[in-house]
């Protein structure tokens, strides 16, 4: 029986080929009988999905959220790449893993804390990630934390290399790089492009592993945990040409709240740096830091950003059509969620970088498989037949599927998940927890998930917390995403149903702690008059007791939080 384990890791792992001998010792002890994890990471994606009630065509994603639980009301920790990743990954908040920007690693800042793929690994299962999944880089330790969260090294596209490259064809035929970037994926570089080759290794892997099962005894499934992290709608906009025919020009809308808010605090603005340096819009020479963006690049974005969502969406539908038609679907987590938010043209701001509702909030889809053994569901089959987006079909509704409007929060899903799969929970970190490598500061979804407990809301955290780090009080060239040695300033952020408060205080990164007596700034948003977050009232004197009240429940934390 070991022999013939190994046989089916070679086979599973036949597009990792030069580390499948690593695996056999891994397979000697299968985990028997466990759901496997598909993890969905879509880098930059906001709530913008059919399903979401946005006019964005997203059918595959629609598919699966009316089979899902949609979560209307999830945040992230930090709206930046890295910090929130290592933060959903570990289930630790920004301030305990100490990532801050794009570079730090978190188990030499602070602490070796073990990850959501590695407590699978360390139950059983064979991890691997492909695309984007940890922020790639010096930020994941160049291997993509690699061998403490994979079983193999992380797959990358290889047409990644040319994300910073004069790619972009210009009418007069000349190449250079730009934000907006539709093209000719046969004129591309290797004739391909990353999130492309990611579905194509992803439903290679799939269908290796199918079959490889399909070889030996049922009992002896080996269960997978596979992450894919895919690289749009991220900056640049560069995606096959024919997704931008989906939204002629003149169908795109302005942001209702386009304009900069006279009320918001200097420290509190992005200048969207990514989007200038990029050739196009450097050319607009606009002004710094506040811009404006002209109205014709402000509704180019937005078409661009559209077309690159519904581009994403067609690449998820061939690899969960893939999981379906390989028989494994019946019997897969399937969790997809948005690293973060990001701003089209609102507070005339294009990027994430704040602590903005529409930088922090995410779209986060649960799917329970059918032949999991709990009493969540009725047993119906999973269908995840690819739909084109270019066929003219009925658009998935906000009112689809199954809704939790609670409060939850990235970091809240690594225990979801270990629930959901049957592996032993994960207890709550203390206050001090750099030593602990196990522990969580988030809340396992399992009673929000289970239909028998409909009154779990009602008893569910009442807040979610996310924060964002400065250079400086005023807008500098590095404001978006400063450095760790640069950080001087720290915004914490508090959502609740009937506001959002924000304060701007002195931070010391060498003990990542807030200087809660030097406040720089104060933001206080209405939530009840003013759902787009257009007037902050931190100074309106009526308000002077609820700020005094926010304030407390800002240092208290996030354990203040908690469900009941």
């Amino acid at each position: 029986m070991p022999q013939m384990f190994c046989q089916v890791a070679i086979h599973i792992c036949e597009c990792f080929v030069p580390y499948a001998g690593k695996l056999r010792r891994f397979f000697l002890h299968p985990a028997e009988g466990r759901p496997n994890v598909l993890f969905l990471v879509v880098d930059d994606l906001r709530p913008e999905l059919g399903c979401y009630g946005s006019p964005v065509i997203t059918p595959n994603i629609d598919q699966l959220a009316i089979q899902s639980i949609r979560f209307t009301n999830a945040h992230a920790q930090q709206a930046l790449c890295a910090p929130s990743r290592a933060s959903f990954l570990t289930s630790r908040r920004p301030d305990t893993t100490k990532v801050y920007d794009l570079d730090t690693y978190w188990r030499n800042a602070g602490g070796n804390f073990t990850t959501l793929p590695q407590y699978f690994k360390e139950n059983g299962y064979f991890t691997a990630s492909m695309g984007k999944v940890f922020h790639n880089g010096t930020a994941s330790n160049e291997t993509d934390d690699y061998p403490y969260s994979w079983s193999v090294p992380a797959y990358h596209p290889s047409t990644t290399k040319y994300k910073r490259k004069k790619v972009c064809l210009s009418p007069d035929g000349t190449r250079h790089e730009y934000l907006l970037c539709p093209v000719d994926v046969s004129q591309q570089p290797e004739g391909t492009l990353p999130d492309i080759q990611l579905a194509d290794n992803a439903i290679s892997m799939i269908r290796n592993m199918s079959s490889g099962l399909k070889s030996t005894n049922a009992s002896s499934h080996l269960p997978f945990f596979l992450g894919l992290g895919f690289y749009k709608p991220h900056v640049p906009f560069k995606f096959p040409k024919e997704f931008l025919s989906l939204y002629p020009i003149e169908t795109i809308k302005m942001a209702t709240n386009k304009n900069l808010p006279a009320s918001l605090p200097d420290v509190a603005f992005e200048t969207y740096s990514s989007l200038r340096e990029r050739e196009d819009i450097a050319a607009l020479n606009l002004s710094f830091p506040y811009g404006p963006m002209p109205d014709k690049y402000h509704l180019l974005i937005r078409q661009h950003y559209y077309a690159a969502v519904s581009y994403v969406d067609a690449m998820i539908g061939r690899v969960l059509n893939a999981l379906e038609q390989s028989s494994l679907a019946d019997n897969t987590i399937i969790v997809l969620i948005g690293d973060h938010g990001w701003q089209l043209g609102e507070h005339s701001e294009f990027a994430k970088f704040s602590n903005y509702a529409l930088a922090t909030r995410v779209p986060l889809l649960i799917h329970v498989p059918p032949l999991l053994k709990t009493s969540f569901y009725q047993k119906k089959l999973t269908t995840f037949h690819f739909q084109d987006v270019f066929q003219n079909m009925p658009q998935q509704t906000e009112g689809s599927g199954k809704v939790s409007n609670a409060f939850v929060e990235l970091v809240d899903i690594f225990p979801t998940i270990v629930d959901l799969a049957g592996l032993p929970s994960v207890s709550e970190c203390p206050s001090v927890s750099h030593e602990i490598q196990l522990c969580t500061e988030g809340t396992s979804l399992l009673p929000l998930i289970k239909p028998v407990s409909a009154g779990a809301e009602s008893m569910w955290k009442n807040c979610t917390f996310s924060q964002y780090p400065r250079p400086d009080i005023q807008p500098k060239n590095n404001t978006d995403v400063p450095k760790l040695k640069d950080i001087r300033i720290m915004g914490y952020t508090l959502q609740t149903k009937y506001y959002r408060f924000a304060e701007w205080l002195g931070f010391d990164t060498n003990t990542s702690k807030p200087d809660w007596s030097n406040v720089y700034a104060r933001e206080l948003y209405d939530l009840e008059k003013d759902v787009e977050e257009n007037n902050n009232v931190a100074d309106e004197p009526q308000y002077q007791l609820i700020i005094k009240n926010l304030t407390k429940a800002l240092q208290k934390g996030w354990r203040n939080c908690k469900p009941l």
